[in-house]
């Protein structure tokens, strides 16, 4: 098997590049698979199985994760993130900005 047909079915199958970015196997291991078993495999049912995947965004999956939260949690993290915001505009409010002047230069050997 080619590298190019193989790049064309992992173009084809864009869950095995979730796979590998989300750090679950490496290119290395799909290519050789594909080049032992072909793309028509059983092989590759564990990696292309049409299950739901847990970082989708629909409305329904982000409604069950706040319910799901810990709401004392949320309000200490929220805290802690405007405490954070209000000491950076604190750091930067009202800090001039200091120019770099030059020192003199100084001639030891009248140059």
């Amino acid at each position: 098997m080619s590298k190019e047909k193989f790049k064309e079915f992992a173009r084809n199958n864009p869950k095995l590049s979730r796979l590998v970015i989300d750090g679950k196997t490496t290119w290395q291991k799909l290519y050789e698979l594909y080049d032992i078993y072909g793309e028509n495999s059983s092989i590759w049912d564990k990696y292309l199985k049409n299950d739901v995947n847990k970082n989708d965004l629909s409305f329904s999956n982000i409604l069950d994760k706040l319910k799901n939260m810990d709401k004392d949690e949320l309000q200490k993290n929220i805290g802690n993130i405007s405490k954070d915001i209000g000491l950076l505009e604190g750091l930067t409010a009202g800090e001039e900005v200091k120019q770099y002047e030059a020192r003199p230069l100084y001639k030891y050997f009248e140059d």
